[in-house]
């Protein structure tokens, strides 16, 4: 009697998604989403005035850009299980130091800290992960943890604000430590593997040798980032997305204010700006077929031109319907701008130096979230309004629309096929 041909085993990249999109969706949650929650009651017992505060969450986010490229090396060289386990251990012991500041010298050295902490945790790394250990599939693993980490505001927020309520802002943070480390140490050094070589496997668990080549070991594409950064391509690429992410983080601060500012309540202002972030969910989910039946170079520039469009929805009057067509254009355009850059990256040059060529594009990319919002309050202050600035959002997503096209152009796509 025929032994019934066995069920196939599970992909263990897919352990390693499943994994990275629970400790993503924490980090995201805690170390960058509560810290708005905490805000006014620090205010209230540091006696320190909101932007001085603000400030040192500025300073993580600068910090965490310019440790993007040396964490995207790390990563390409020596896989993420160490970097990222010792990113949990020192987030969580960070959040207990914030948790026991007396001062607000003490607050920034904590943040400056987090920033190091938040480039082992978040999208990056997680993303260089995927890309060693998917090829076909890669674009549907990337919107697996997405889709996932997207409900990080959505969970964190109102448990922050939960736990503040019972127990204080300091008890609450150390609350969330504990939680941090306990949600994403062990899945870090317990599930996650540099590779699928070290298995016996290539992406996507396809076979390790083709047949007749036994032992044939298996190297993944890509170029040197030395020989990426000599191309024009990149930097135009670069800008495209630095421009791109600079937008986003400024039209979203500045969203609740505007409504706040053309009479809308602030309870119904915060509804609509937290709908933003939710939006990004089905803009995750309909990634995968959009990319399936259109190019990658059309879809990209088509969603950056959608990003711009609906930043002009906010010129004149914002009537209700144009609010709500803001939220869901704006939203949606944000969720897959993350996924298409996470793809294009790999796409055109390669998974074997994705975490540097990433993190080289990360660290402009932070320099124009921290300055978009600085820029866009300039605006507001020497107009009165928002309207110039609505309009230099608009003009500037056009700016990364001809730097895309220019830069993903026929013929760079082959690149990648060349090897090192």
């Amino acid at each position: 009697m025929l032994n019934s041909p066995r069920a196939p085993r599970l992909y263990y990249g897919w352990i390693i998604t499943l994994a990275l999109a629970v400790t993503t969706t924490v980090a995201w949650g805690i170390l960058y989403y509560s810290f708005s929650v905490f805000l006014i009651p620090m205010e209230a017992e540091l006696g320190v005035a909101r932007a001085e505060l603000s400030g040192a969450f500025s300073l993580a986010l600068l910090v965490s850009g310019a440790a993007a490229l040396p964490v995207g090396r790390w990563i390409d060289h020596h896989g993420a299980r160490g970097l990222m386990t010792a990113g949990s251990l020192g987030a969580a012991a960070l959040l207990w130091a914030w948790a026991n500041v007396r001062g607000l010298p003490a607050l920034y050295l904590v943040f400056a800290g987090l920033g190091l902490a938040m480039a082992a945790m978040l999208y990056d790394p997680a993303f260089a992960v995927l890309a060693a250990w998917f090829n076909r599939r890669r674009r549907g693993a990337l919107t697996l943890l997405t889709l996932v980490a997207g409900l990080a505001s959505t969970i964190f927020v109102p448990l922050a604000n939960a736990l503040l309520a019972a127990y204080g802002w300091r008890r609450a943070i150390e609350i969330l430590a504990v939680l941090l480390l306990l949600l994403t140490g062990p899945l870090h050094v317990l599930v996650l593997r540099r590779r699928p070589h070290d298995l016996g496997l290539a992406p996507d668990g396809d076979p390790l040798s083709p047949p007749g080549a036994p032992g044939r070991p298996y190297l993944p594409d890509g170029h040197a980032p030395r020989a990426v950064v000599r191309r024009p391509s990149f930097w135009l690429l670069t800008v495209a997305y630095m421009l791109n992410g600079g937008v986003a983080v400024a039209a979203g601060v500045h969203f609740l204010a505007f409504l706040v500012g053309q009479g809308y309540p602030a309870e119904y202002a915060a509804v609509l700006a937290g709908l933003v972030g939710l939006m990004q969910l089905p803009g995750r989910l309909i990634f995968e077929p959009l990319a399936r039946r259109i190019h990658r170079r059309w879809l990209s520039a088509g969603v950056i031109a959608v990003q711009g469009g609906a930043v002009l929805l906010l010129l004149g009057a914002p009537t209700p319907a144009r609010l709500a067509a803001f939220v869901a254009l704006f939203g949606m355009a944000n969720g897959l701008l993350t996924l298409t850059r996470a793809t294009v990256v790999a796409e055109l040059y390669g998974a074997a130096h994705y975490g540097a060529i990433s993190g080289l594009m990360s660290f402009w990319s932070t320099l124009a979230r921290a300055a978009g919002p600085t820029v866009v309050a300039l605006l507001y202050t020497a107009t009165g309004g928002y309207a110039a600035a609505w309009l230099m959002l608009a003009a500037v997503t056009l700016v990364a629309v001809v730097a895309y096209l220019a830069a993903d152009r026929p013929g760079v796509a082959e690149l990648a096929e060349a090897g090192a």
